[in-house]
């Protein structure tokens, strides 16, 4: 199946929705943008990647800010870097790709980054008609960086996140707040509100939390 311009989602609210689907639906559905510390210094660390070009080390070839886009699974995106390296093969010499997606902080618990790098993977596949193996995740904060392989597992999600972005997407509708330990940085707490708008929490606990957030 070929998605129209129109129905074409960006790969990076695979990421949000992961996330929060909550904070996916205020960025994508209500186009609320708030920056704090901690999306400033993110922004930061993709400004090291993201300038359009290449350059060859050691006989890999990094892509810099490379265009992704896949007319089959309704993706378009941004690389911060593709290495490119040259692989023998029987029949001569072919080439890899492996997407690398730098990040401010340590490796979280959940899949969103893993799932992000494998959208990317998707992308890539077809742009150059060649089956991607593996990405990198690099961690600014620890300046290491982690391989990551695109296995049927995680194939198998990030088709299924595609697939509920979309649906979110087009109902319109945004979730109700979920009050989880992974509010504590984002940058919409004070739009989204999570301590009084969890219909999860009954009104003292709400009215407690909000307490304690505006005294932190």
């Amino acid at each position: 199946m070929n998605f129209s311009e129109e129905d074409i989602i960006s790969i990076g609210k695979l990421n949000d929705y992961l996330f929060c689907p909550r904070r996916c639906a205020l960025h994508s559905i209500e186009g609320i943008w708030i920056d704090n510390a901690h999306t400033a210094k993110g922004t930061l660390v993709h400004e090291h990647a993201d300038f359009a070009g290449y350059e060859s080390t050691d006989g890999v070839k990094a892509l810099r800010a490379l265009v992704l886009y896949s007319k089959a699974h309704g993706l378009s995106g941004r690389a911060d870097i593709v290495e490119v390296r040259a692989v023998k093969t029987a029949s001569g010499v072919s080439q890899s790709y492996a997407p690398v997606e730098y990040k401010k902080g340590k490796r979280r618990q959940f899949d969103n980054d893993e799932v992000q790098l494998c959208a990317q993977a998707l992308c890539l596949e077809e742009m150059f008609a060649t089956k991607v193996e593996r990405g990198f995740i690099f961690h600014a904060t620890t300046k290491r960086r982690r391989e990551v392989v695109f296995d049927d597992a995680l194939h198998r999600l990030t088709l299924e996140t595609i697939e509920a972005v979309r649906v979110l997407l087009a109902s319109g509708v945004t979730p109700p707040a979920r009050l989880l330990p992974r509010c504590d940085g984002c940058s919409l707490r004070g739009v989204c509100l999570p301590e009084i708008s969890d219909p999860t929490l009954g009104a003292s606990d709400a009215y407690a939390l909000m307490l304690k957030q505006n005294l932190s």
